[in-house]
């Protein structure tokens, strides 16, 4: 059965209640099998789409995802048709581990945003991605299992699953940049109901896209997770290996290397960074688990393509950058008390940081043309 990161759940939490006898006629009427009486409760975890755990009178489980509540910031936010389409179309026509999904519900009157319901699955997720419970063996096994399941994404093509119109294939990062950039802007301008505060802007914007313009990769498009990291991802319960790649709202058509950045990020936090960093906590040691260029070397040669990778520290600087944007998405729902997450406040407080990661990249310089790993 997929599932949702953490699968730790608690009572559905204030601002966040849906009128769970309209949502169970809907699902009697809308999903094969699924049996009344309705049981409904939360996932701790979910900083932008409300997700709940849904159990049917028979003990199935299900995973409901839906908008948040409330006015949202952009209207291509939150894009849980653009989830549903994707997990329905890797899931029919690739070999991509994602959940199985039933039903997409663009009808608000149900329970009052877009949601669509998919399988919940069973297995193991590490929000932590030094994965310290397991021995060093069975960790790098797993960190294989994710890179080579990244590869099998970026392998697939998207024409030909029906995803041809998913996303420009051409001048992803400059459209990044410049939506970002512009994301950022609204996001910084956004009032604490309480406090009346600004939550601010992301530190020295114009430094870093200068430098971005100076050292930018190639082109290329492939379809892109937008947030492939360790803990959007379910392992199988006792194997070596993936059975569900989760939270797809940012996909789209992209840079592969963008994908490859963000699940290597951790590697490019400092021990001592006041970051902290989401999906691992900060040590004095080295990450235990493969290092970052063993696994570009497998992600490489599952691929095809030559080692070292041109101008990598221009993807991992990108994905500070967007990391940061992301936080102040999180600070700005916060501030208008919109945030889904329990731990948002913690995160939402990191994102200059976050862009501070990046700027020390920038700070070291132009790259040149070879690798810089």
């Amino acid at each position: 059965m997929p599932a949702e990161k953490g699968q730790s759940t608690s009572n559905v939490r204030s601002g966040h209640e849906i009128n769970e006898q309209v949502l169970e006629d809907y699902l009697l009427q809308n999903v094969a099998g699924f049996k009344a009486p309705l049981t409904v409760s939360q996932f701790q975890f979910g900083q932008s789409n409300p997700t709940y755990l849904l159990k049917d009178g028979n003990k199935q489980q299900y995973v409901l995802r839906k908008k948040p509540p409330g006015a949202l910031l952009s209207s291509t936010a939150h894009a849980i048709e653009r989830e549903y389409r994707i997990i329905h179309a890797l899931g029919t026509k690739s070999d991509v581990p994602v959940p199985k999904v039933y039903v997409l519900c663009e009808d608000t009157k149900v329970i009052g945003t877009p949601f669509y319901v998919m399988e919940f699955l069973a297995g193991r997720i590490y929000e932590d991605c030094r994965m310290l419970d397991l021995p060093f063996e069975e960790r790098k096994q797993l960190w294989y299992a994710a890179i080579e399941t990244l590869a099998k994404l970026h392998r697939v093509d998207f024409k030909a699953i029906g995803l041809a119109d998913y996303g420009r294939n051409s001048g992803f990062y400059d459209r990044q940049i410049k939506s970002l950039s512009k994301v950022s802007n609204a996001q910084a301008n956004v009032k604490d109901e309480e406090t009346g505060q600004l939550v601010g802007a992301i530190p020295r914007l114009d430094e870093m896209f200068n430098w971005f313009k100076k050292n930018q990769v190639s082109d290329k498009a492939t379809i892109v997770h937008g947030d492939f990291k360790i803990d959007n991802m379910i392992f199988h319960p006792t194997e070596a290996r993936v059975i569900g790649v989760l939270d797809w709202e940012l996909s789209t058509i992209g840079h592969p290397l963008s994908d490859v950045a963000n699940l290597l990020q951790p590697f490019y936090v400092p021990a001592n960074s006041e970051a902290g960093m989401l999906g691992f906590k900060n040590s004095k040691e080295p990450l235990p688990v493969p290092e970052a260029n063993e696994l570009m070397q497998v992600y490489c040669s599952k691929l095809g393509q030559p080692y070292p990778i041109e101008r990598w520290l221009f993807a991992v600087t990108f994905s500070f950058f967007r990391l940061s944007v992301i936080l102040q998405g999180i600070a700005a729902r916060v501030a208008r008390k919109q945030a889904s997450s329990a731990q948002a406040k913690s995160y939402a407080s990191k994102f200059k940081q976050v862009a501070q990661l990046g700027l020390d990249i920038v700070d070291e310089g132009n790259l040149d043309n070879s690798s810089k790993l």
